[in-house]
């Protein structure tokens, strides 16, 4: 009997110490790249990529807790889709903006509150391209430039997971309307260059 009283005990020390430990997985984002879509062929002679925009760690701006950097999503897009293939001209392509705000909500309060589900936060996200050409001294000789925007809300009960995923999603749809209208004013604008 003694025995088996020692063995109940192990088991539920064993199993209290295992509940209280909760493993947290981090979701796996693939990073968005270009890739699969066909180049952008200019007659330059390079393509220079800068991200003027400085990410703040500061509420309310939440970019840097993004899984994928909005801004890194937008250099990818520019080092993928736009090649140089030689000529004199330079392009200069720079994000210009990649922010994402984050604006608390109001909430239900009192026994209402106690009851419901309030949407907490919304993210009002903005990232903005340009694409300039220079010719050899500096001179602009051309120029396009697109910005996208979003914004969502997230409930209170809202996991970390389930915000991410919602991030992702708002990054992955910003550069698709993005890569629409670059696409477009490149293809309009710029077709001295095209080849």
């Amino acid at each position: 009997m003694e025995k088996f009283k020692k063995c109940l005990i192990f088991f539920l020390i064993a199993s209290l110490v295992s509940a209280c430990e909760t493993a947290i997985t981090p979701k796996q984002f693939s990073d968005l790249r270009y890739t699969h879509l066909p180049t952008i062929s200019l007659a330059v002679a390079r393509v220079d990529v800068i991200n003027n925009y400085h990410t703040s760690a500061k509420k309310p701006h939440v970019e840097s807790e993004f899984p994928i950097s909005p801004a890194k999503v937008a250099s990818n897009w520019l080092r993928d889709r736009i090649s140089a293939v030689g000529g004199s001209d330079v392009v200069q392509a720079t994000v210009t903006k990649a922010s994402v705000l984050e604006v608390p909500l109001k909430r239900s309060s009192g026994i209402r509150g106690a009851f419901t589900n309030d949407q907490s936060e919304r993210y009002d996200a903005t990232l903005a391209l340009k694409i300039d050409i220079l010719d050899s001294r500096g001179n602009l000789l051309g120029t396009v430039s697109s910005e996208a925007k979003r914004s969502q809300t997230v409930s209170e009960d809202s996991t970390l997971a389930q915000r991410e995923k919602v991030w992702f999603r708002m990054v992955e749809s910003m550069m698709a309307d993005l890569n629409r209208s670059l696409e477009k004013q490149l293809r309009q604008h710029f077709s001295r260059w095209l080849r």
